[in-house]
């Protein structure tokens, strides 16, 4: 498998994808064309969503997935697949409605890489059960790719606005483990990314993640090796 698994489209005042674009050349290698999924997208049209991915990598050519006569045909004659950010749950429902989720998955495993961001990180994981984002519509399961044997939290902050009395992330997530102590919770902060190449898990950028699982959290940082999480099976 090759993925690359970022926590956001921009971070601090960069354009849109601007800190993303060596990742993803890196990641790419020789590929050029790009078949963007945008249905993470909900106020924003599809059309429009893909347009500004195209400006922001002017060098790849990116066809929306929307645009295709068959989605299927598309994944599968894909070189490289890209699942952009929004909404999860609409995301997700999208791809359950259209039957997307194995053929996906079946071609991330033959080695397609594959490119998200946000809503397009978090369904990489086992299940969507840690997003950040409002339940807009119910999917017919939270069970996504499964490309990573472990839960995802994009976007994460351990930032508290001055009297905000509701949960802090850390504590959301430690609900989780809570109830999944067996389930490790990788948080990726703004700027950073996961990389998986084979059997090996690197975090990139230049900030620390976390890792929570059962009780406890533990740092971890730029260029950490991470494989152990990808051996591991959890329940």
């Amino acid at each position: 498998m090759h993925l690359l698994l970022l926590s956001s489209s921009k971070e601090g005042q960069g354009g849109y994808l601007e800190h993303a674009l060596p990742f993803i050349q890196l990641h790419l290698g020789s590929i050029k064309n790009i078949l963007f999924i945008p249905y993470a997208g909900v106020s924003l049209g599809w059309d429009e969503y893909t347009q500004r991915v195209q400006q922001a990598l002017a060098d790849f050519n990116i066809q929306g997935i929307h645009q295709t006569t068959d989605p299927i045909t598309a994944i599968n004659q894909a070189q490289a697949i890209m699942v952009g950010g929004g909404n999860t749950f609409a995301l997700l429902n999208h791809l359950y409605q259209k039957d997307l989720l194995n053929v996906i998955k079946q071609r991330v495993n033959a080695n397609i890489p594959y490119i998200g961001w946000s809503a397009g990180s978090n369904i990489a994981g086992s299940s969507i059960r840690t997003t950040n984002d409002m339940p807009i519509i119910q999917p017919p399961s939270f069970d996504a790719l499964k490309l990573m044997p472990f839960q995802i939290n994009p976007h994460y902050s351990d930032v508290q606005a001055p009297g905000h009395h509701g949960e802090t992330r850390a504590q959301r997530i430690q609900e989780f483990t809570c109830l999944n102590p067996n389930m490790p919770v990788i948080a990726l902060r703004e700027g950073s990314a996961l990389q998986r190449n084979g059997n090996q898990l690197t975090l990139l950028g230049n900030r620390d993640g976390l890792v929570f699982l059962d009780d406890k959290q533990q740092t971890i940082k730029p260029a950490s090796n991470l494989d152990h999480y990808l051996v591991e099976q959890y329940d």
